[in-house]
């Protein structure tokens, strides 16, 4: 039996589509994280800081070395002073602000300038 090149085609273009890749969307935040950190910090795309001396939380979730345990123990023990926020965060917050922190962490990410 002779394969036709008509035949071919349809399966060539099925493989290559199988090895395309669509890029991964962008997580949104938490409710609570726009709310209570979007005021300061860059939260979503394009990671925009409102406050120029606050880190966007993609530009800290990409830091060498930040998991999702450092990010809340930074949290806890560092980030619930009067002058830098007017809130406590609960447990049950760190670890929402957490959780949504590391889903930014990317192989490709360029630091922002």
């Amino acid at each position: 039996m002779k394969h036709t090149p008509l035949l071919a085609a349809p399966f060539a273009i099925l493989a290559l589509a199988a090895c395309t890749t669509t890029p991964t969307p962008e997580p949104e935040p938490p409710a609570f994280v726009e709310a209570a950190c979007g005021g300061c910090h860059g939260v979503q795309p394009p990671y925009l800081s409102p406050n120029t001396r606050a880190p966007s939380f993609a530009s800290i979730a990409n830091r060498p070395g930040v998991t999702r345990a450092t990010i809340r123990a930074w949290l806890i023990d560092a980030h619930n002073y009067p002058e830098q926020m007017d809130f406590d965060l609960t447990r049950e917050r760190v670890d929402e602000v957490a959780a949504y922190m590391i889903t930014l962490r990317r192989a490709d990410y360029v630091p922002e300038q």
